[in-house]
């Protein structure tokens, strides 16, 4: 079984600054800021911000910060077996400047070797570590020797260790993959959360086609096309740089969601006229999508316990020319509660609920090795107390769609099992668990239940 596999060439017409060391440096700052306690997408956004990178450079500190964090088991495999201190007792400067060295050689293809091993050489001389410069040039030479001559670490014999090692999985996560879906169940799950995955984005049929803004983007050079499955969703690749500076973005033409979530937002079968209820709502996305889909004629209710969340959905709304949704910093447990009257006030509720988002490891690089068993089963109680709640306002004849970003079945099936045996109003009408692959990229859940 082979241990490495380069996952991401870079274009022969690119401008990348192959030998330029700010795009390893940022990448290298953000795994610092990872390694003590800050989530990927909050430091990537915060060193881009501070250094002005060209959209090639920006592109790969991107794709050297979090495909180091993904594969961060696979490369501290590496060093433990090249290096003379283990990864848990170097200074992490180095450990994880090695990190960023050594996902280049291994899973980058056109960026030369020497390219790799000299420049994050110069970036320890340059940046605090400076004695330790010799050790980062003989690991990273060592690694590949070992590459180039065709050798192989020792890799654990027992299979569920040596998959861990292989796909750079925890092992709780590797032991209940295999479980729920055998090793090359495991082998299609891990090719899309590994990679980086595309930007798809969500056009506003309000404001523009889905042809005009495709064409919008290829006069400014940039790859674009449809998803046939979904009617407003457009991929798009290339050297994209700041979306936010993107045609269509200021004028509320587009959003950015996954092509999984956008097909959420379609099972929730919303009219114009219909009161919808999205009961787990930041960041907004599906809010804004459903008030799309009923022609902004409706009412939506956006309930989420986090103001600073509510607060972007108000400003995505805005921009999108959206004004049926309303926001309501509340917690879902106890809207029954708070919000009395609107017991069967709604002809479509959705619960996107918190979960273990282990659908979503390529979009959230860092989710692996945060996400511990204990902290699921917690989950899984407040999944429980959502629908047991939620379903009391319902309508008759209403429609209620369960929905979560994970693959894990105590989280899905178990909890569509759980609600239909503990209430006669419903009926199952629908449910599908979409595996993360090429074809689906995130993992997507979504039950749909008829009163």
């Amino acid at each position: 079984m082979e241990l490495i596999k380069p996952v991401l060439e870079i274009p022969q017409d690119s401008n990348l600054d192959i030998n330029g060391l700010a795009s390893r440096k940022v990448a290298w700052q953000v795994l610092l800021a990872v390694a003590a306690g800050a989530y990927a997408n909050i430091a990537m956004e915060r060193e881009l911000s501070r250094n002005a990178l060209r959209p090639d450079d920006r592109g790969l500190a991107t794709e050297l910060a979090y495909g180091s964090i993904r594969r961060r088991l696979t490369l501290d495999y590496w060093l433990n077996q090249l290096g003379r201190v283990s990864t848990s007792k170097q200074n992490p400067l180095l450990r994880w400047l090695l990190h960023i060295g050594l996902y280049q050689l291994l899973f980058i293809e056109r960026i030369p070797p020497a390219a790799t091993i000299n420049t994050t050489v110069e970036i320890a001389k340059k940046y605090g570590i400076s004695s330790l410069a010799p050790v980062v040039n003989g690991i990273l030479r060592t690694a590949h020797r070992i590459q180039q001559s065709g050798q192989s670490l020792i890799i654990p014999s027992q299979l569920n260790f040596q998959l861990s090692v292989i796909h750079s999985l925890p092992a709780w996560l590797t032991n209940n993959l295999l479980i729920w879906r055998n090793q090359s169940g495991l082998e299609v799950f891990t090719v899309a959360s590994n990679n980086s995955p595309p930007i798809d984005l969500r056009i506003n049929p309000l404001r523009a086609s889905r042809e005009q803004v495709i064409a919008n983007f290829i006069q400014q050079g940039i790859q674009a096309y449809p998803l046939p499955e979904l009617s407003q969703a457009v991929q798009i690749s290339g050297r994209v740089g700041n979306l936010k500076i993107l045609p269509g973005f200021k004028t509320g033409y587009w959003c950015v969601q996954d092509r999984a979530a956008q097909w959420i937002g379609s099972l929730v079968n919303v009219r114009p006229g219909h009161r919808v209820l999205d009961a787990c709502a930041a960041p907004g996305g599906k809010s804004t999508h459903l008030a799309e889909l009923m022609g902004n004629v409706g009412e939506i209710w956006a309930v989420d316990r986090s103001k600073g969340r509510l607060d972007r959905i108000n400003n995505n709304a805005q921009r999108l020319g959206l004004t049926i949704i309303n926001t309501l910093l509340a917690n879902g447990i106890t809207l029954a509660h708070q919000k009395p009257e609107w017991y069967q006030a709604f002809d479509r509720i959705l619960i996107d609920a918190p979960c273990s988002g282990l659908g979503t490891l390529s979009r959230h690089p860092d989710a692996r090795w945060r996400i511990e068993e204990d902290k699921i089963r917690q989950l899984i109680e407040v999944q429980c107390e959502l629908l047991k709640t939620l379903v009391l306002f319902l309508k008759p004849g209403g429609r209620l769609v369960y929905a979560t970003c994970t693959i894990n079945p105590e989280e899905n099936e178990r909890q569509v099992m759980n609600l239909l045996e503990n209430t006669s109003k419903l009926s199952c009408v629908f449910q599908q668990t979409r595996w993360p692959s090429l074809t689906y990229r995130n993992g997507f859940f979504a039950a749909v239940f008829q009163s």
